[in-house]
């Protein structure tokens, strides 16, 4: 049994080592490339959501894309942010077979300048890559009718709740003069975060973990794609040997993968960013994170072809390496080996605290062991605090602290998608959207400063 015991304790070691060394690399990574381009962490942290195209230079033509089934509830007013300018911009709503009066709330809000496409059942519902290639092939051949230069055109894929920040444009069209750069992908806001705690959950994890992870991953041009927000150079996907977007449940990820693959440059910018809903309620939320996780899983299986392409340098394949197998080497195991830790420090808290001989050391050893624990949730409180100053600190430490729970959702939803993995399940259940009836940002907590 010491044995076993023994060996347990090695494996754990090795897991914390590895979740530690990856999430300190990935954050100092990110507030490291903020720094050299002079940007702070609070950049973007009061924007507002509502004119994209302020101070837009007219250096290309943009596409946009918006995969839509039942979506009344938010289509309107994100359609008309993105026609109400004057900028020649072309909206596709994709109406993947929307029961619901999407198809003419889109209509009424973009008139002329929005298409919609309308999917009808049976080939409707067939996944948002199938519907994306779809209004992609429309593209084309709008591109060519008009003869626009594919080389200038991107392609903007947005939620149905996305909607992007002032002046957006003018900071994410310049990224593109350089002829290495197939997309762009924006961080992301959660828009109705005060709700209640799981959006402010939402939330803090988006803006103080994952945009700030991903500036890091720009110093390497592996910037990973999502579903809102998401720039693609036509030509780059031109250049692709099948169509853009796969039927995988993360195709942002594939087709991430897939770009990278062909030697182009995946970026962001701290400068813009996009809002969307966040899910309110804990079983939406188990559904949705549980279908992420299950394709970011099943893009593990692309590593053999990362590291056999030229296309990658070391540090490229290293980086895309490390965050594909997040879920493989570090969520999974630690939700087995969390728990064992967590038994032999009660087993042994005797042992671990004998040094104790008075208030003077139980204060020092106190706040030792807390902050070798809590180190990462820490340094993410400070972070999402520096972010956006007009959220409580104190929020920010307990959403920070929350971690020691809310890694449960990661556990659930990890094994989740494994047991669909197994059972080779690959549907997927549509994310439901809340009733807006105003779109002001959340009531600061604290006055900004």
């Amino acid at each position: 049994m010491s044995t076993f015991f023994a060996i347990l304790s090695s494996i754990t070691t090795l897991v914390i080592c590895l979740s530690l060394v990856y999430y300190l690399a990935a954050m100092f990574a990110g507030m490291h490339e903020l720094k050299k381009s002079g940007t702070s962490l609070a950049v973007q942290g009061n924007t507002a959501y509502a004119d994209p195209f302020e101070d837009s230079p007219n250096t290309f033509d943009v596409y946009v894309m918006i995969p839509c089934l039942n979506e009344e509830a938010v289509i309107g007013r994100t359609v008309a942010t993105l026609v109400g300018n004057t900028r020649t911009t072309t909206t596709i709503v994709i109406d993947d077979g929307s029961e619901d009066t999407t198809a003419q709330i889109a209509r009424e809000e973009g008139g002329e300048k929005v298409i919609v496409l309308r999917r009808e059942l049976p080939n409707a519902r067939q996944g948002k890559g199938v519907a994306l290639n779809q209004a992609y092939e429309l593209i084309k051949k709008l591109v060519t009718e008009r003869g626009e230069n594919p080389e200038r055109v991107l392609i903007l894929v947005m939620d149905a709740d996305g909607r992007l920040s002032n002046g957006a444009f003018s900071h994410i069209l310049p990224l593109f003069e350089d002829p290495q750069v197939a997309g762009v992908q924006l961080a992301v806001r959660i828009r109705n975060r005060a709700t209640n705690f799981l959006t402010w959950f939402q939330d803090f994890q988006f803006w103080a973990m994952s945009a700030v992870t991903q500036f890091g991953r720009a110093k390497t041009g592996t910037v990973s794609l999502g579903g809102n927000g998401q720039f693609t150079r036509l030509s780059a996907l031109l250049a692709l040997k099948n169509q853009p977007w796969s039927d995988s449940l993360t195709e942002d990820l594939d087709l991430a993968i897939t770009l990278l693959s062909d030697g182009w440059k995946l970026t962001t910018t701290p400068d813009a960013s996009v809002d969307q809903q966040g899910l309110e309620s804990l079983r939406r939320l188990i559904v949705q994170r549980r279908r992420w996780y299950q394709g970011h899983m099943t893009a593990g299986k692309r590593l053999p072809d990362i590291w056999r392409n030229h296309n990658f340098s070391n540090a490229r394949a290293l980086e895309l390496t490390a965050y594909l197998l997040v879920p493989w080497l570090i969520d999974l195991p630690w939700s087995i080996l969390f728990h064992f830790t967590l038994y032999l420090f009660i087993i042994r808290a005797g042992s671990i605290f004998s040094f104790v001989t008075g208030p003077v050391a139980l204060v020092v050893g106190v706040t030792l062991w807390y902050l070798l624990t809590f180190a990462p949730a820490i340094m993410t409180t400070v972070v999402y605090f520096r972010r956006d100053r007009r959220t409580s600190f104190w929020l920010c430490l307990v959403l920070g602290h929350a971690f020691l729970v809310m890694n449960y959702l990661s556990f659930i939803c990890a094994w989740g998608a494994l047991w669909r993995i197994l059972r080779g399940r690959t549907g997927w259940d549509k994310t439901k959207r809340t009733v807006e009836n105003d779109d002001t940002p959340p009531t600061p907590l604290a006055p900004a400063r």
